[in-house]
């Protein structure tokens, strides 16, 4: 009996200190969970906050009305690839939050529109109404997709504008001691932009657990920019092999500089040809009637004219 009490007790006891040591784990692993919450909270408030415009909520409304034509749009895709359209939704920033089959909804959904609107002017008789009835189903076919490669156009070339000036300052953090994780999370407030918006997401991804290599991956496929790319493949490069990421950046940023300057100067180059261009063809032919025009007026209206005897 004895025994028994004394293996009882004991027992009790182990457990005890086995709650013990348990609770003191869920203790820890909350307090480590709480942080990483806090870090994730952190960065995801760096993510920009993307004020739409009346247009823009207007197309996003109507845009809902997209999805019964979504089948029909991925049918009649001329110059709308799906992969094509996916790829440039990505690299856009997709502000209006539209998926493929939307897009190609909308594509139609305007054309619809179009039509209604052509047909409704050639029967009021307003001016040009035959045309309209002709151009407005094109006009609204090709009107996103153009829209589209412009916003993407215009959304890469301000990130290459404003990468070198970025990376300037995050190799001057790192140079001081900070971790890059650190360093653009302290630096990216002060960007606005593509720039703010790719980096805050990569933060966010890096915070969630994501692999980095993954998340290098992520930001190259959203954005086609050829200085990007070439930055992020010699990063990602620099990571595997343990080169100093600061002078990554710093050599990244100096190549940048340089083939800015030389776009800069071959569009000056371009734009020779063409303002000689305009010379000849209307500031040359301008002056030469302008002149003509006085020699006339001063052979018919002048003191010594043709008329005067």
């Amino acid at each position: 009996m004895d025994l028994i009490f004394v293996f009882l007790t004991l027992t009790f006891w182990i457990f005890l200190f086995v709650c013990f040591i348990n609770f003191y784990r869920y203790v820890k692993e909350r307090q480590a969970l709480d942080e990483h919450i806090n870090e994730i909270s952190v960065t995801s408030s760096l993510l920009p906050l993307k004020k739409k415009s009346s247009l823009e909520k207007m197309i996003h409304k109507l845009s809902k009305y997209a999805d019964e034509f979504s089948e029909i749009g991925e049918r009649i895709n001329f110059f709308s690839e799906s992969s094509e359209i996916e790829d440039l939704l990505l690299k856009s920033g997709n502000r209006l939050e539209l998926t493929v089959s939307r897009f190609q909804g909308f594509k139609i959904l305007l054309v619809l529109i179009g039509v209604v609107t052509g047909v409704s002017m050639l029967i009021l008789g307003f001016p040009f109404g035959n045309l309209a009835f002709i151009l407005f189903p094109f006009a609204g076919y090709f009107l996103p997709i153009i829209a589209l490669h412009n916003t993407v156009k215009k959304r890469q070339e301000q990130l290459r504008k404003d990468l070198p000036d970025f990376l300037d300052t995050v190799s001057i953090s790192l140079q001081a001691g900070s971790g890059l994780e650190n360093a653009i999370k302290e630096i990216i407030p002060y960007y606005s932009g593509p720039l703010r918006e790719e980096f805050s997401r990569f933060l966010y991804e890096v915070e969630l657990g994501l692999p980095r290599e993954i998340a290098y991956q992520h930001l190259s496929q959203r954005n086609g920019n050829e200085d990007f790319q070439s930055f992020l493949k010699s990063l990602m490069q620099g990571n595997r092999l343990g080169v100093p990421v600061s002078e990554t950046f710093k050599d990244q940023t100096n190549e940048m500089r340089r083939l800015n300057l030389e776009l800069v100067k071959e569009k000056a180059a371009k734009a020779s040809p063409k303002v000689t261009l305009v010379i000849s063809l209307i500031m040359a032919p301008t002056i030469m009637l302008f002149i003509l025009g006085l020699v006339i007026l001063n052979v018919v209206f002048g003191d010594n004219n043709l008329f005067t005897s």
